[in-house]
């Protein structure tokens, strides 16, 4: 891909660790999005998220109404999905509940960080190769506890794109810096 938008993405944000509650929740919530989409799409309309979604502040979307899900389901800025809408505004209810659970969306998060694969696995292989246990088992967790649009795959996406494992391919220049960033956390 060669889109500087992803190509930034790519170099400065994916795979690298996230530990604050508002990039944590952000990521999940733009990978539930994602989700039948080019992640390119997701990119190009990152910000009007961000408008539509009140910068992705828990306690303000935890307070979203129908209003507010009317407002976004106009917003032609964002992916106008009544499902995808209602379920960031429900996730960040069950994100408030998991933070009074466990401390932190990060501590809870990275309880499942999974050992490292041997190979990234790359969205087409999907269904060809198994995903890790610990995707299944966070995607579990979450809909156990009530979040939605949280299915393995996307989870899996979510834990790439937080750092919870580093998929850069072996030769790609970011591996590295990745891993630095990874063990630093």
């Amino acid at each position: 891909m060669s889109d500087p938008l992803y190509v930034g993405y790519h170099d400065n944000e994916w795979g690298r660790p996230v530990t604050t509650e508002h990039g944590i929740y952000e990521r999940l919530c733009l990978e539930g999005f994602q989700s039948g989409l080019s992640w390119l799409t997701i990119l190009r309309k990152r910000e009007a998220f961000r408008q539509g979604f009140a910068g992705f502040e828990l306690e303000r979307v935890a307070a979203f109404g129908e209003e507010d899900v009317e407002r976004l389901l106009g917003d032609e800025g964002i992916v106008r999905h009544r499902g995808k809408i209602e379920a960031v505004i429900g996730n960040a209810g069950r994100a408030l509940e998991l933070i009074a659970a466990e401390g932190s969306l990060a501590s809870y998060l990275w309880g499942f960080e999974p050992p490292a694969l041997s190979q990234p696995l790359e969205r087409s292989q999907l269904g060809d190769r198994e995903l890790p246990a610990e995707a299944k088992a966070l995607s579990r967790d979450l809909k156990r506890r009530g979040w939605r649009f949280v299915g393995p795959t996307t989870v899996y996406a979510f834990m790439q794109a937080m750092g919870l494992l580093n998929d850069h391919v072996e030769g790609c220049l970011i591996r590295a810096k990745v891993d630095r960033a990874r063990r630093k956390g």
